[in-house]
């Protein structure tokens, strides 16, 4: 192993028997067609299976619809680009110039497809215990310090129930518009709640996050009941 690696491989606290998997997992699309993309669909589906054990052991009084709301609190490009900054991810990423140009080591979606890849790299070099005893170490304090139950659901709806609650039609959402290139699209979107003259907008890389985004921007400019 690279001595230039040794770092991430102490913050892993895994050692590859095969070089050539970490190597694959650090390399985004951009730098190459031995990339990660493959990696990042076995981690993905790795990652949300230790994630969906743990917490279902952890929490034997919650609901599937509770379990899923704290997974996706857990398990989402948000959580992943923040546990790849930890390990200082973006340093060790091989990318294309263009890429490497823009800032693509700093990027959220670029660092957790990195992480998901890592995470098939290590199951695919040491199976299955050793990738979920790593997972578990990362995710460690989320786990043990998981959302509030009134945190579980996500904004759009809080903003109906909220609604609802005071009698009020539920909000309005639009798209206003989608820039960027097709791989690369923002979405922007306005959420609007016309009973009580109040109007935000939300920008992300799908218009359901986007949706979210404006929603919770709508919550913060709530009045109190």
């Amino acid at each position: 192993m690279s001595d230039s690696f040794k770092q991430l491989v102490t913050a892993l606290d895994y050692s590859f028997s095969d070089a050539k998997l970490l190597l694959q997992a650090l390399t985004h699309r951009s730098a190459g067609s031995n990339n990660n993309e493959r990696l990042e669909f076995l981690g993905d589906a790795l990652l949300n299976a230790v994630i969906s054990m743990e917490l279902f052991e952890e929490h034997p009084r919650l609901d599937e619809g509770a379990l899923t709301r704290l997974r996706a609190s857990l398990v989402n490009q948000d959580t992943l680009a923040a546990v790849a900054r930890e390990l200082e991810l973006g340093g060790y990423l091989a990318l294309g110039p263009g890429e490497l140009k823009s800032g693509g080591q700093r990027r959220d979606s670029i660092l957790a497809d990195a992480l998901e890849a890592l995470l098939g790299a290590i199951y695919i070099d040491g199976g299955f215990e050793s990738a979920r005893t790593v997972v578990l170490r990362l995710f460690n304090a989320r786990l043990a310090t998981p959302a509030l139950p009134e945190m579980l659901k996500d904004c759009k709806t809080q903003l109906q129930e909220i609604l609802q609650a005071r009698n009020l039609p539920l909000p309005l959402y639009s798209l206003e518009s989608v820039s960027g290139q097709a791989h690369q699209q923002v979405f922007q979107v306005s959420c609007q709640v016309k009973a009580l003259d109040i109007h935000a907008q939300g920008a992300a890389g799908s218009r359901r996050a986007a949706e979210q985004k404006a929603a919770r921007r709508v919550l913060e400019l709530l009045p109190n009941a």
